[in-house]
């Protein structure tokens, strides 16, 4: 099993099948779970040979995102003028010190009653301005050179944020602009209640995964600290795109994979698929992205990077978007693959590559088709905004699909989409092809069936005695003394490596 001497849990009852169904029933004494758990327990070792395959396959693999790492590390963002548009603009913290009622009428620069149809939205709200009752907000800069200055905003009724007494905002500053007008509200502060909402979600993880929680919190601040100071950085001093966010994801995957699931031949194998399936969604985006035209240019963000940074290839920042996107959905279906074949080869060991296969599929099916609608209402909800828009104004849907905007998102999901799908039957034919390639050797075997032939005599006469997916429970003591192999098994239910 696994490269490993068959043990007594195999020999013990006849029935392979019956013996599989309530091992996997019981889990190894870990209680085991497979679908969207990854609650795997120890894996069993494989043979040696297999080791050295494995790592002849993905050592090579992980220098090269060494070196693509090294190659293509970035020394900072390069700097440039601040336009004072978009995101692109200086800010500092706030507060909001008072709020007093104004009218409208005293504050705004046109005093004139408004004219025109006042059913439209221009016209009503112009009809507020003029009639209605404003704000007048105080406030105090908190943070930078001019700390401690204040200055007013008029806030008209109609609009979306109110400001009030106490409240923590954002300002931008534009030095150019008259003393007066150089510090506008741009936004609320949301540290603390993002923060307070960040470490539920950490202590969640921590109580309910415990180690692993605390491996996969640990593997999601890398993956930050990759995409922040490696990715970014790397795309605006101009390198490609499209390799960054190769090196990139490769780096994220190999830390998180292996710091998650440990150093493994299972995890390795899920690591083999996860590649797989990003090199085919990486060859199916950039085909695409041609095809149907798509700059990556197709809103007021993207257009400020374009004008702060021409040399960035905008179409390949699209496909670098779509390859980090899917890294995450296909981790999670590659290990859940990776991990059913091998404990479905734990439960029945006599089983062969076609049947693992057969059944790791069987499993991998479900699995598609609840990620794949996950995959779609995520970014149709991330779109909803946008979807809304062409509804109001009565598009067909193939126009609606025609637009760049919706077609990068549909080429986005679908790419991706693939990928995943892909991935099932990749990472499920690796973990068979590992699992049921790695067999005992000749002389393991000429030892133990003797013993097997006993253990399986002594369980057809005697009492029926707990299975458990180590062979633990299942093995006599006669068994263990005459194939001499099985010392190597501890308490946990570790097997002793070849």
């Amino acid at each position: 099993m696994s490269g490993d001497t068959p043990g007594t849990g195999s020999a013990d009852e006849p029935a392979p099948a019956r013996h599989g169904e309530h091992q996997l029933g019981q889990g190894h004494g870990h209680g085991h779970s497979h679908g969207h758990s990854h609650s795997h327990g120890p894996a069993a070792p494989v043979s040696r040979h297999l080791r050295k395959v494995i790592a002849a396959t993905l050592i090579p693999f992980g220098v090269a995102v060494l070196a693509g790492l090294v190659v293509l590390w970035p020394g900072g963002a390069p700097a440039h003028e601040r336009t004072g548009v978009g995101f692109d603009r200086q800010t500092q913290q706030a507060t909001v010190t008072e709020v007093v009622s104004v009218s409208c009428a005293s504050v705004n620069a046109s005093g004139a009653a408004p004219t025109g149809d006042t059913s439209t939205a221009e016209g009503s709200s112009a009809q507020q301005q003029a009639k209605g009752t404003c704000k007048k907000a105080t406030i105090r800069v908190d943070t930078g050179d001019d700390k401690g200055r204040t200055f007013t905003e008029i806030v008209q009724p109609d609009q979306t944020r109110q400001l009030e007494q106490g409240e923590k905002v954002v300002v931008a500053y534009e030095p150019s602009a008259p003393k007066d007008l150089q510090y506008s509200v741009t936004d609320v502060n949301r540290r603390i209640p993002m923060s307070v909402l960040a470490g539920i979600f950490a202590i969640a993880v921590v109580v309910v995964g415990r180690l692993r929680g605390v491996m996969a919190l640990v593997a999601l601040a890398i993956s930050f600290l990759v995409l922040n100071f490696f990715v970014l950085p790397a795309i605006l001093q101009g390198s490609n795109p499209l390799v960054v966010a190769v090196v990139g994801s490769s780096a994220i995957m190999l830390i998180a994979l292996y710091l998650c699931h440990g150093l493994s031949a299972r995890t390795s194998v899920a690591v083999l698929g996860t590649l797989v399936s990003l090199l085919l969604i990486g060859v199916l985006g950039s085909l695409f992205i041609d095809w149907a035209a798509l700059t990556g240019n197709t809103d007021d963000n993207t257009g400020l990077i374009h004008g702060l940074y021409p040399s960035i290839d905008m179409s390949g920042l699209l496909l670098a978007g779509i390859i980090i996107g899917s890294l995450g959905v296909l981790d999670d279906v590659t290990v859940t693959q990776t991990s059913a074949v091998w404990e479905l080869h734990e439960a029945n060991p006599s089983m062969g590559r076609r049947g693992l296969y057969r059944a790791g599929i069987r499993i991998g099916r479900d699995h598609i088709a609840s990620v794949v609608n996950t995959l779609v209402l995520a970014y149709a909800g991330a779109a909803l905004p946008l979807l809304l828009l062409f509804s109001i104004a009565q598009s067909s849907v193939g126009g609606v699909a025609n637009s760049e905007l919706v077609a990068e998102e549909i080429v986005r999901t679908l790419v991706g989409s693939i990928g995943l799908v892909a991935s099932v039957p990749v990472t499920t034919l690796l973990a068979a092809l590992v699992v049921s390639a790695d067999r005992p050797g000749t002389d393991s075997v000429a030892v133990t069936a003797p013993a097997a032939a006993r253990a399986g005599s002594t369980a057809s006469t005697g009492p029926a005695a707990p299975s458990a997916p180590s062979g633990q429970a299942g093995a006599t003591a006669q068994a263990r003394a005459a194939s001499g192999l099985l010392a190597g098994r501890g308490g946990r239910g570790r097997r002793r490596k070849r």
